[in-house]
């Protein structure tokens, strides 16, 4: 089935008189839903293993999609000059490599990522309080220093291939997924973090608890017509959207697709009806 061209929503929405109450809060979500097209919100997880391969993906799919993740697979497999093969195809890129350790280590790591002029970066959010702000103080000192935006420093909450019986059984935490998650976003926020990395399933709660402004990045995304794979927690890319979440993370079933692109535009359309709720 072909799928018509999308079209982006303008880059701001002229102010206009908001009702009060319940009805005046939707209005603001939903204002704050449209600032971003969806093709800028979906994130491309380019989960493999050269960096010839990770190029031939940024070319066919960067007119369709705003960000490619970099992950522990292609950046351990290529290291650093990987980024700078891609940020020469005009790419932006989230380097998704979880940092958790020590502040200080922390600290000088999130250094090196921002000096490589990423989009943004996640740190683990149950590395405490202390970790994140050695990450935020550091992205943005030397963001200064060297005249490069500042990149969003994200959070990992709770790992989307974890459920209810694995946090409490496996992992020792006496709390629903939600509660923990919402734990820790708050934590993110007081940290200063630019937003976190959550399920579809908690952004609701967490638009609540941490306001409009917080961005939300969302894997365990699958099209009703993709497998699952190993995500236990899993929304359709319309109801991500839909819910509020601010950037969308899919892989396999985009870049597994027998055609990537039509597959990327198929998901894209879908976070416009998103966007339009």
């Amino acid at each position: 089935m072909e799928i018509g061209v999308c079209v982006s929503k303008p880059s701001f929405t002229p102010q206009r008189r908001r009702p009060r109450g319940f009805a005046g809060r939707l209005a603001k979500e939903k204002e704050a839903k449209q600032l971003l097209a969806a093709k800028d919100r979906l994130i491309v997880a380019l989960d493999v293993d050269t960096a010839q391969e990770a190029e031939m993906l940024v070319a066919q799919l960067q007119e369709h999609v705003g960000v490619f993740k970099v992950g522990m697979q292609l950046f351990n497999s290529e290291g650093p000059e990987v980024l700078k093969r891609l940020h020469s195809l005009g790419t932006r890129i989230f380097l998704d490599l979880k940092l958790h350790d020590i502040p200080n280590t922390v600290g000088q790591a999130s250094a090196v990522l921002t000096g490589h002029g990423v989009y943004m970066f996640n740190v683990h959010t149950a590395g405490g309080k202390e970790m994140m702000e050695a990450a935020v103080r550091a992205s943005v000192e030397t963001a200064s220093s060297l005249n490069l935006p500042r990149p969003l420093v994200i959070g990992v909450t709770v790992l989307t291939s974890i459920n209810e019986e694995i946090l409490r059984n496996e992992m020792g935490i006496d709390r629903t997924v939600e509660e923990q998650v919402v734990k820790w976003a708050k934590l993110a926020k007081e940290s200063g973090l630019n937003g976190v990395v959550a399920s579809p399933r908690e952004i609701r709660v967490i638009r609540e608890t941490c306001g409009n402004d917080f961005v939300i990045v969302t894997p365990g995304v699958r099209p009703a017509w993709s497998a699952k794979n190993d995500q236990k927690r899993v929304m359709t890319p319309k109801e991500a959207v839909e819910a509020g979440a601010s950037y969308l993370v899919v892989g396999r079933p985009i870049t597994a697709a027998n055609d990537p692109v039509e597959a990327a535009k198929r998901i894209v359309a879908e976070m416009e009806e998103g966007l339009k709720c």
